[in-house]
């Protein structure tokens, strides 16, 4: 994800300097002309998990990020700004309305959602929670959630200055005991080979709550994995995003016995190469040479293949951060690269969006059964132009290319 956020309690930015991907435009999103036929997609048969980022700061309009969306602007010619949600600034929280996003994911292949999840020292979060409501009080009370897998990556990084990303000893502990009680024991928690899955966003921060000792970090997790067994689970399916284990990849899955790495978006390894604006076919290719070959950063500057434990390839939607700018100026916004200003992703249509997915699933289908899956940003990272939920300009097509290349059809 981000690095920081930044406006306080209520309206988080969430994960600042990596995140440069970009957005769909006319510019940004035309395609081919019309009547202008695009090449078929060639798509793998075969059965593969798809597990979506959601990122939960889209409840009531005053206390969320529906405001900056909406307050957002074009930056340069073709830039397609505002994004508008086709079903509108719902409250995320109601559980009727998580129903509808269930069923929207469910009916399009999509088998899970990694909810973003933040747990803190800090005295004016209800017990160490941040951004759980959509979690807590809309997905876990919907009628429907049994359509859906659910999961969490813990995205423990600072909080600006409000709250710290390397908690005390004693907070992760007590994270540990509420994960398996609240969520490990629903019925629709994620497993991977009867294990819950659980992601840490920062390996390299969760290293610091315990001041740099892989021994004492090592076990602590060892501590999270006998309380999952005594809960009557196998183990803990640990799983690292590459972001935060760079340069420290093989001591993080020696230390905490990692099962397996992931991506939370395309440009954590590979930076937009062209501003203002980097074509998605561009930006995916450049990826997947990547995940291939190497030459990227983050935990990808040789082959995945090279990696120690599985990697799940990550297909992202799109990328433009521009909304969490703020009221800048044109001027201002070309004139700097800091996030989360910097470079967007343009021409990002359904069509390539399934390209890419199909791309993914090759790569995927090559795999032992039980490392089968991708993941993919995002569900709702309307902030950073990278999401599946219908806009008033390509509708359904990004669920449709998901289901299209996932769904039952294509197995």
């Amino acid at each position: 994800m981000r690095e920081k956020m930044k406006k306080g309690l209520l309206c988080a930015w969430i994960f600042l300097l990596p995140f440069q991907l970009s957005a769909c435009s006319k510019d940004s999103g035309g395609g081919k002309d019309k009547g202008e036929e695009e090449p078929p997609v060639e798509i793998p048969k075969g059965d593969v998990t798809v597990a979506v980022y959601y990122f939960p700061n889209w409840g009531p309009a005053a206390g969320s990020e529906w405001g900056t969306l909406q307050r957002a602007k074009p930056m340069f010619e073709g830039h397609q700004q505002p994004k508008v949600p086709a079903w509108g600034y719902q409250n995320e929280n109601r559980p009727e309305v998580m129903a509808q996003k269930i069923d929207a994911a469910a009916d399009h292949g999509v088998d899970v959602f990694i909810f973003d999840w933040y747990f803190y020292d800090h005295a004016e979060m209800p017990g160490n929670k941040y951004l759980y409501m959509a979690l807590e009080d809309a997905f876990l009370q919907a009628s429907n959630n049994d359509r859906l897998k659910f999961s969490i990556m813990w995205c423990n990084h600072d909080l600006g200055d409000i709250a710290k990303g390397a908690v005390e000893p004693e907070t992760f502990e007590r994270l540990t005991d509420y994960v398996i009680e609240r969520y490990f024991k629903h019925p629709s928690y994620w497993l991977v080979d009867g294990c819950p899955y659980f992601s840490i966003y920062e390996v390299n921060t969760f290293l610091k709550t315990f001041g740099g000792d892989w021994t004492a970090a090592g076990a602590a997790i060892e501590r999270f994995r006998e309380k999952v067994k005594a809960a009557g689970f196998p183990d803990l399916h640990l799983n690292g995003v590459l972001y935060g284990m760079g340069g420290i990849i093989d001591p993080s899955v020696e230390a905490l016995k990692i099962q397996s790495t992931t991506t939370y978006v395309w440009i954590h390894h590979n930076p937009l190469s062209d501003f203002p604006k980097t074509k998605y076919d561009k930006a995916a290719g450049q990826y997947f040479k990547t995940v291939q070959s190497g030459g990227g950063a983050n935990g990808l500057e040789n082959s995945a293949n090279y990696l120690p434990v599985p990697y799940h390839i990550n297909v992202s939607m799109g990328w433009d951060s521009s909304p969490r700018c703020g009221g800048v100026d044109r001027a201002e916004w070309l004139s700097r690269r800091d996030y989360p200003f910097g470079a967007v992703i343009v021409d990002n249509t359904p069509y390539l969006f399934k390209k890419y997915l199909a791309e993914a699933k090759k790569l995927t289908m090559a795999k032992p059964e039980n490392e089968r899956i991708i993941v993919v940003n995002s569900w709702n990272e309307w902030g950073e132009g990278s999401y599946l939920e219908p806009d008033n300009v390509n509708g359904m097509g990004y669920l449709e290319a998901i289901r299209e290349v996932y769904g039952p059809a294509a197995h």
